[in-house]
């Protein structure tokens, strides 16, 4: 199922499932043209070291259940408050907001193009929980 899930789609269809749960502010960077590493970057936040734990863990079950989907690398800080999971073509940033605030990682990808909330919705609303 994953040959036919381009690296749009699943960077969308990641955003949902980390929009289904407490992730807040989340955006998909498309890096393909200023990058060779990765095509996308999904970023989000969370409110406590905790939910960044939770976010990481529920997402990558998520990914396995329902496409067989296993990252290939994390990488996390000791307290929690940044990890990272590399999916190769998407690479997953969930960050305390405190954390997300000081790197600016958006603001450091400026020249990437940025994926409307709308736009990534659409494209992954038959992936949701909430139907």
């Amino acid at each position: 199922m994953t040959d036919k899930i381009t690296s749009y789609k699943m960077a969308c269809i990641i955003a949902r499932f980390l929009d289904d749960k407490i992730a807040k502010d989340i955006s998909i960077l498309n890096i393909s043209n200023v990058s060779s590493f990765a095509d996308y970057f999904v970023i989000c936040s969370a409110q406590t070291n905790t939910q960044v734990k939770a976010l990481t863990e529920n997402l990558t079950d998520k990914l396995k259940q329902t496409f067989s989907r296993l990252p290939i690398g994390r990488e996390n800080d000791a307290k929690n408050r940044w990890n990272l999971i590399d999916y190769g073509d998407v690479v997953v940033h969930i960050l305390h907001q405190d954390d997300r605030d000081a790197y600016a990682i958006e603001k450091f990808w400026n020249h990437a193009y940025s994926i409307p909330r709308e736009t990534w919705l659409k494209e992954s609303e038959e992936y949701t929980v909430y139907k």
